[in-house]
């Protein structure tokens, strides 16, 4: 497989990882868009959100809920910060690996920029 996140998770490609358990890998994005920028990606490789089932739908709440933790390990939790998800070309996904972004340490305004 040609997945830039699955040779991160295999340690083929070297990242800055903040976060690890059995299911998920959380490492600081090399072009970030904000001061804090982490992205949390399964270990097992799901395209796009339209992959998930009932069968691993549980994995969004854990992606989630390890987020909130780096927030607050991050020091973003009181002022507050964004989590994203992009699915497919228009919707922004350009690595096609179910990724959650993290970004904070500064506002964030809507629409981005």
């Amino acid at each position: 497989m040609d997945c830039i996140f699955c040779k991160i998770i295999a340690r083929e490609i070297p990242a800055n990882i903040a976060y690890e358990d059995d299911r998920l890998l959380a490492f600081h994005d090399i072009s970030p868009q904000a001061p804090s920028h982490v992205l949390i990606i399964p270990k097992h490789h799901i395209a796009t959100l339209n992959d998930l089932n009932s069968d691993n739908a549980d994995l969004i709440s854990h992606m989630v809920l390890t987020a909130t933790k780096l927030a607050d390990e991050q020091g973003l939790a009181k002022s507050g910060y964004r989590l994203i998800w992009n699915c497919n070309e228009q919707g922004g996904q350009d690595v096609f690996h179910i990724h959650l972004h993290l970004l904070g340490g500064r506002a964030m305004h809507w629409p981005p920029g």
